[in-house]
């Protein structure tokens, strides 16, 4: 961020807070339970709950009955099409908000924007069915967000209900319920008719007073966009959930590269309010456009600082743009680098398989490669095609995607290449073993691959041989190349492998090195996915 914007938002954050509290409030990060606020303005705070999980076990039902209200009639075909946030106030003084989402997709493609919104995820699954893979894929997402997790055993009124199914089923992912000696809290509910959802509040509020969640109400508000659209009556509208400060009508706002004047505030119910506090869900009107979902919004002064906020952040997005996007996020080589600097202590990988078996054998094989110095976490694992809801994951645990026999959608593959995601695809399970394996080889040895360059070669042919495998026969671009060298292999412009040279041939005779502008034989060891158009580098 330039000089300018910061100066700018330090004067904004001194003089609205003085128009609030009549006294300067100290802030350092956004968000987040009084990061940076003095200890006597921080104030006790509702949980932000989440639900999450499969396809019609019961999200909505359950929020529906929660709040007395029915939302699913204002539903198409009973399934949720946006992401809805509520706050449920109660008898004894407590309130919660909670966040129904179309997926967890959407939950992580929040968190890929750095912005956490939930204090606790509710995972919802329907005792007459079973875990499925949506719910599995849930159950990732929340944990990569590392966030409390509540299981709630729906559906316990039908007559093939078997909650002992479910929760058998869980403990063999690993996740012991309470109940039975673990840590992982569960209720077994009815959302139809209301079993156990008392004790299941109950439970959620047992564990926002652990997590001690507080925030200062007493300075300009600031929290993150849950949703936005265009009325044809009322122009943008946008459903914010406020995380710290109070909103008023009046207040200059700026969410995204948006802002505006809010005029009119008010609560899921449509009722006006004239402000609100943190913890809350709101929707506002007044902004200038519809930001993202998970762009974070503050409270400026006056509407030329707003403004004036909003060209600054304009302009250096425009700066940075290209720099970010030639940047890949995260690859294999880059997490080496990184490991020895103690940047980054886990190789994070997501696996997807043709079939059950492929991922357990690929899971197992690679996470049987962690040593003391780097260890191989699988965050998840599950069979299909690589989806858009993989390169989110990916995208906010900073995760690479090993596929098996898979192929990646379109959808998914336009949104890798935006977030340059390192995709890694194979069908001998062997040379995905090998690829990390270099890897954590390299950084047992505490030694960072080399980078100099001594020559590099283009593939103008491939020919197979059933003992030897596949033979690139090269043009040697640049420098020399020797035999047993260690070399990379790109393909358009990513990484593909990393690995050694095994043999080096001219014409049909061994040889120990190439020099610029001659033609060879290249074979390279344990790899054989060779294509013509591909560049191997060699250090």
């Amino acid at each position: 961020m330039n000089k300018k914007t910061t100066d700018l938002m330090k004067m904004n954050s001194k003089a609205a807070a003085k128009k609030y509290n009549k006294k300067e409030t100290i802030r350092t990060k956004h968000g987040g339970d009084g990061d940076g606020e003095n200890e006597k303005d921080l104030k006790p705070r509702s949980p932000v709950v989440t639900l999450m999980g499969h396809v019609d076990h019961g999200k909505t039902s359950l929020l529906d009955y929660i709040r007395k209200t029915n939302i699913i009639a204002g539903e198409f075909g009973g399934i949720t099409q946006h992401v809805g946030a509520y706050n449920v106030k109660f008898k004894n003084g407590k309130s919660i908000t909670f966040l129904d989402t179309p997926g967890h997709e959407a939950f992580t493609a929040m968190r890929a924007r750095g912005t956490k919104i939930t204090d606790i995820v509710i995972i919802v699954i329907a005792t007459d069915e079973n875990v499925m893979p949506q719910t599995k894929e849930a159950i990732s997402h929340a944990q990569g967000a590392k966030v409390p997790i509540i299981f709630a055993l729906n559906k316990i009124d039908k007559v093939n209900s078997d909650p002992m199914k479910i929760k058998r089923k869980l403990s063999e992912m690993n996740f012991l319920l309470k109940e039975w000696g673990g840590n992982y809290p569960s209720q077994e509910i009815s959302a139809k008719s209301g079993e156990g959802v008392d004790q299941l509040l109950e439970k959620i509020l047992l564990e926002a007073k652990k997590l001690n969640l507080r925030a200062n109400p007493n300075k300009p508000a600031e929290g993150t966009v849950i949703e936005a659209s265009l009325e044809k009556e009322r122009g943008y509208t946008t459903t914010i959930l406020i995380q710290g400060g109070t909103l008023k009508v009046g207040d200059y706002l700026v969410a995204g590269t948006f802002h505006g004047k809010v005029k009119l505030i008010l609560n899921e119910r449509g009722k006006s309010l004239k402000k609100e506090y943190p913890s809350k869900p709101v929707i506002i009107l007044g902004l200038n456009g519809p930001p993202f979902p998970g762009e974070k919004f503050k409270v400026f002064l006056n509407e030329k600082e707003a403004k004036q906020f909003v060209e600054n952040k304009i302009k250096l997005k425009k700066e940075h743009k290209f720099r970010f996007q030639r940047k890949p996020q995260i690859t294999l080589e880059q997490i080496t680098l990184e490991q020895m600097t103690k940047k980054i202590k886990k190789l994070k990988l997501i696996i997807k398989a043709d079939v059950d078996g492929s991922v357990e054998a690929l899971s197992d094989s690679l996470e049987n490669l962690s040593t003391d110095k780097i260890v191989v976490q699988i965050i998840y694992k599950n069979i299909g095609l690589i989806s858009e809801s993989d390169i989110l994951l990916a995208v906010a645990s900073n995760a690479i995607i090993i596929g098996f026999n898979v192929k990646i959608t379109s959808k998914a593959k336009i949104l890798a290449n935006q977030k340059k995601i390192d995709i890694r695809l194979y069908s001998v399970i062997y040379n995905a073993i090998n690829a990390i394996n270099a890897i954590k080889k390299a950084l047992d040895a505490q030694k960072i691959i080399p980078t100099k360059l001594v020559g590099t070669a283009k593939v103008i042919n491939c020919f197979k041989h059933k003992k030897i495998g596949t033979i690139a026969g090269c043009l040697i671009l640049t420098g020399q190349i020797k035999r047993n060298s260690k070399l990379r292999l790109i393909r358009k412009g990513q990484l593909i492998y990393s690995g050694e040279l095994n043999s080096l041939k001219r014409f049909k005779e061994d040889v120990k090195e190439v020099n610029k502008g001659y033609e060879c034989g290249i074979v390279i060891k344990n790899f054989n996915d060779i294509k013509i158009g591909d560049i191997i580098e060699l250090y």
